[in-house]
């Protein structure tokens, strides 16, 4: 999820260069946006406050979608016809779906893929020339891989299509950038 702050600094970089504000209603960049999402804007989402649910919090998502290839429009179809949890600005809730949503609103403004821009925007200016958008089949030299804990022994956590975390997770980085 320390993708989620490259992505509030890409949004913020296309705010102070006049292509967006973070008070735009969604609806002016995703035009399949339904009625209720009508008051949510880019701050909402930023903030975790937009009371859009969050697409991995579907019931079975975490087991019976992780390993399936998913485009930035199809996660956002997996909650968009769903009800708010709540008034937008109301109340805050961790979500996934809106970090979608700005990355889909980044490719959108920018005219660039999430990863492009985030590699010509960010990565390259700063130097960071060991971080970039994960992808199944890059061969990245020194890559980890986590670990999980299942009734008390470690095994290597499951695999994850990493078109799913998208502009909310599939970035990856190391110490020394």
């Amino acid at each position: 999820s320390i993708t989620k702050q490259f992505t509030s600094a890409s949004i913020m970089q296309l705010a102070e260069q006049g292509k967006l504000s973070v008070d735009d209603p969604i609806s002016k960049y995703y035009d399949k946006a339904p009625a209720a999402w009508s008051k949510v804007t880019l701050k909402h989402l930023l903030t975790h406050r937009s009371g859009i649910p969050s697409y991995t919090d579907q019931p079975g998502f975490m087991v019976n979608k992780v390993m399936i290839d998913l485009t930035p429009d199809q996660l956002i179809e997996l909650t968009r016809d769903l009800p708010l949890q709540f008034e937008p600005g109301s109340s805050y809730r961790y979500d996934n779906s809106g970090y979608i949503l700005l990355g889909y609103v980044i490719e959108k403004v920018s005219g660039h893929k999430y990863a492009d821009y985030v590699q010509e925007h960010i990565f390259t200016p700063l130097g960071m020339r060991h971080s970039g958008y994960d992808t199944a089949s890059a061969i990245i030299p020194n890559r980890a891989t986590g670990y999980t804990l299942h009734a008390g022994q470690w095994r290597n956590s499951a695999f994850i299509a990493m078109t799913l975390p998208y502009a909310a997770g599939s970035l990856y980085s190391t110490i020394d950038d």
